[in-house]
């Protein structure tokens, strides 16, 4: 039987953290990976007709609707199965907590700062720019987590999902995450989940074969 929904991806891309959400809540997604370069899926689709956006991630529902933003996504995701606490209840504090978590993220650090460091056409001095500012971001998301085990709340969420995709991305532009005991110490233990060690190494591999 066709599975009810489709995730659009690109590997270690964003698309990572809706992809982890996938294996923890053991949801039943079919991911499919695009060329970045042509817009073309894997099975030939042209993606520019599944999101208007042209980026991933994107998900397609089982009535053919799409989701097309990385938070909507996870959200979406979480709340098909509720028991697995990837997100709070709606109508919650906690809720607007994720929300205002999952803002955060995808402003302030993904946008503001790894869309250009991680451009391989983008200006230097954008490039400088960027790069300043991450030390004193981490230094905030550092603030965030304090002492907890996890980014909002006590379990595990669509918020950690992202933010480790964020982390991993750190290496790539030469920030040592041990310069942030707190932060090094949360994302060695996100990275040693099942589900996240999953589809790490799924997409490594992905990754890999791609660029041989």
């Amino acid at each position: 039987m066709e599975d009810a929904m489709h995730l659009y991806a690109s590997p270690m891309a964003c698309s990572l953290a809706s992809h982890i959400t996938i294996l923890e809540a053991g949801l039943p997604v079919t991911v499919h990976y695009i060329d970045n370069r042509t817009k073309v899926t894997d099975e030939g689709e042209d993606y520019w007709s599944i999101s208007p956006n042209g980026y991933v991630p994107a998900l397609r529902l089982a009535s053919g609707e799409v989701l097309n933003e990385g938070p909507s996504v996870l959200q979406f995701l979480a709340d098909q199965k509720p028991e697995a606490k990837l997100a709070p209840a709606w109508g919650t504090t906690e809720r607007y907590q994720l929300i205002d978590a999952l803002n955060y993220l995808s402003t302030e650090v993904h946008k503001r700062i790894f869309s250009t460091l991680l451009t391989a056409k983008a200006p230097e001095d954008a490039k400088a720019r960027a790069k300043s500012l991450l030390a004193p971001t981490l230094d905030a998301i550092a603030r965030r987590l304090g002492d907890r085990d996890h980014l909002v709340g006590d379990h595990f969420s669509v918020a950690d999902a992202y933010l480790v995709v964020l982390l991993n991305w750190c290496r790539h532009v030469g920030t040592d995450l041990r310069q942030w005991p707190t932060i090094a110490a949360y994302h060695k233990r996100q990275l040693a989940r099942p589900a996240v060690a999953a589809a790490v190494a799924q997409e490594t591999a992905e990754y890999q074969r791609r660029a041989a």
